[in-house]
């Protein structure tokens, strides 16, 4: 649970590559999350060509910090899969198992919308050259910190509500 009242939204990235098994692990997170019916929609891209990343941190106004991430993350769902209406809650699941393992690894990353936005979602679509059976989701840049935040306390006691 230490991840998740430490974990911030990094954009800020060392210059120093994220080691293969670093990477393995935080999809391995990303896949270990609940899904709609268990239809486990998700399919990641994970980029780690320079070019690919410069494109991608064009693709939306909210993108540009990717640019000097070593490796960003595609998320993207199926649309064809058991129950269409709940993949991208299912995917907001799995980003975050994914940004929770990044910081459990030491490493820093920051969850780029693009869905619902269908020209961001069909702009980075087409620079991967996805297949049409898949919509993407999310990018998420991740690499090791090179800035310091402080999580802040968001727990707001008037916004529980007890029924009993």
């Amino acid at each position: 649970m230490n991840s998740i009242f430490h974990r911030t939204s990094i954009r800020k990235y060392q210059n120093r590559e994220v080691e293969r098994e670093k990477i393995v692990r935080m999809l391995r997170a990303a896949m270990a999350a609940p899904s709609a019916c268990n239809q486990q929609p998700w399919e990641y891209y994970v980029v780690t060509n320079r070019q690919m990343i410069e494109q991608l941190s064009q693709s939306s106004p909210y993108a540009g910090c990717a640019k000097a991430a070593p490796v960003v993350f595609v998320a993207c769902y199926r649309v064809e899969c058991i129950v269409p209406d709940y993949a991208q809650i299912d995917l907001s699941a799995s980003v975050e198992n994914l940004l929770l393992e990044a910081d459990a690894e030491g490493l820093g990353a920051v969850w780029m919308g693009v869905a619902p936005r269908e020209e961001r979602m069909e702009a980075v679509a087409e620079l991967l050259g996805l297949p049409k059976q898949l919509k993407v989701f999310a990018m998420i840049a991740c690499g090791y910190p090179a800035e310091e935040k402080e999580q802040q306390d968001r727990y707001e006691e008037s916004r529980v509500h007890y029924v009993e």
